[in-house]
Formats: structure tokens, C-alpha cells, sequence
């Protein structure tokens, strides 16, 4: 029951913050870190919770008509390949390795996350070869991160989506969500079949993700982000410094 009591309001602020700001997988993983699971367990179990909340976002991308179809099915797949490699990598990798590695990956994320976006969309559009080819070198590569880690993945592709794939912001939205959503069931199917998630407690955190996010959606006005990066910030060190304490003692 503990774990709940930690886990779901914080799964909730997470999605209330992804809404108005983005960023919310940097408070929905140390969640379930700081209440108590493995590393492996923490990561695979956010995963449940993530996919029902990209899910539902997909979908309103969708009906928007925000989703580029045509290229839709090449991140699709190439992201499903790299989050499958991601989840293998992560599942291979021994716990206390695992948390040297967050040690270092998760101040980088941080930054990229929390700082001012940047979303360059002012440049020619590309020819669909190229294009494709450059949004299926994206998913993959992004794919093995998120299978491997996770946050931080919606930022990282709507950036290299603009800046690479000279893509307009609203469709490199619509992509982003195909990508990471398939990218989340990809890695969840790996963790489900090695028994590494949670199934309750993952399906209720999501529950309240998804509420965060659709109350965080009916927030939303032009500043009422400005608490998101100091609550973000304060759960990361707590975070960060449960990792330091666990990989030394």
C-alpha cells in the first residue's frame, strides 16, 4: 500500500507537468525508484504506465489529424527494433552497473529536458526519401533509449525531428507520439515476458497519469508552467542522490 501511496501522486503530478510543460517521465521513473522497486523494476513498470498515457495522446494526435502518415510507418517500425534492443540492453546490464549508468545519463537528460526548447522549424522541407531515412535513423536511435531509459524521449524527438528532419513542429508532434508510443509497447513486451513489471500497480499509475494529463490539458494557461521545472529539479536529486547512496553502500 506504501507503494502506492508514493508512486501514484507522484505518476499524477507527472502527467499534470508532461501536459503543460513536458517532461513528466523525469518524475514518473524515480517514483517508483523511490518507492522502493529495483532499478529493472522501476523501469519496466513506468513503461506500463507511459504506454497508457502515449496511448491516449496518440490517439487525440490522430483524430487532430497531427499524425504524417506516410512516414508514420517507418518510425513505427524502426523504432519498435531499437526499443526492443534498448530493453534487451537494459535487462543484460547488472543493477549496480545500471546505476552508474543513470548516474551519468540522467544530469544530461536533465538538461536537454528542463532547458528552454528550441524546436528549429524554419528550413525546406526535405524530399520523402530523405526524409524517411533520416525520421527511420531517429526512431531507431532514439528507440534504443527509450527501451533502455526512457525520459526525456518525447523532447528528444520532436528536436531532432525539426532540426534534422526539417520537419513542421505539428507533424514532428504527430510523429513523435507514433514513435514513442511503439517504442513503450516494444520495450513493455520485452520486460512483460521477462517478469519484470508490476501489472497492477503499473495499470493504476496509469490511471492517474492519464487523469494528470487530462487535468494538466484543461490547466493549461500561458504561464502555469512556472512550477514545473522546480518540482522536476527537487525529485531528480532526490533521486540522484538514492543512486549515489546505492551504488556506494
Amino acid at each position: 500500500m506504501l507503494k502506492y501511496l508514493i508512486i501514484c501522486p507522484l505518476v499524477f503530478l507527472a502527467g499534470f507537468i508532461d501536459a503543460i510543460a513536458g517532461g513528466g517521465g523525469l518524475i514518473s521513473l524515480p517514483a517508483y525508484s523511490l518507492a522502493g522497486l529495483p532499478l529493472h523494476a522501476a523501469v519496466a513498470t513506468n513503461k506500463m504506465s507511459s504506454t497508457m498515457g502515449t496511448s491516449i495522446a496518440t490517439a487525440k494526435y490522430a483524430k487532430s489529424g497531427f499524425i504524417p502518415w506516410k512516414l508514420a510507418p517507418f518510425g513505427a517500425g524502426f523504432a519498435y527494433l531499437g526499443s526492443v534492443l534498448g530493453a534487451n540492453l537494459a535487462l543484460r546490464t547488472g543493477d549496480k552497473a545500471f546505476k552508474i549508468i543513470l548516474l551519468c545519463v540522467l544530469p544530461v537528460t536533465a538538461f536537454y529536458v528542463l532547458k528552454k526548447k528550441h524546436f528549429d522549424e524554419n528550413k525546406e522541407e526535405l524530399p520523402f526519401k530523405k526524409a524517411c531515412l533520416i525520421a527511420s535513423g531517429i526512431a531507431f536511435a532514439v528507440g534504443i533509449y527509450d527501451g533502455f531509459y526512457g525520459p526525456g524521449t518525447g523532447t528528444f524527438l520532436i528536436l531532432l525531428l525539426t532540426g534534422l528532419g526539417h520537419m513542421e513542429l505539428k507533424n514532428a508532434n504527430g510523429l513523435t507520439k507514433v514513435i514513442n508510443l511503439t517504442s513503450n509497447i516494444a520495450a513493455l513486451t520485452v520486460y512483460l515476458i521477462n517478469g519484470q513489471v508490476l501489472l497492477l500497480l503499473g495499470i493504476t499509475a496509469g490511471l492517474f497519469n492519464i487523469a494528470g494529463n487530462y487535468l494538466g490539458a484543461r490547466c493549461f494557461e500561458k504561464n502555469s508552467a512556472g512550477f514545473a521545472k522546480p518540482v522536476t529539479l527537487v525529485v531528480l536529486v532526490i533521486f540522484w542522490c538514492k543512486l549515489i547512496y546505492e551504488t556506494l553502500f
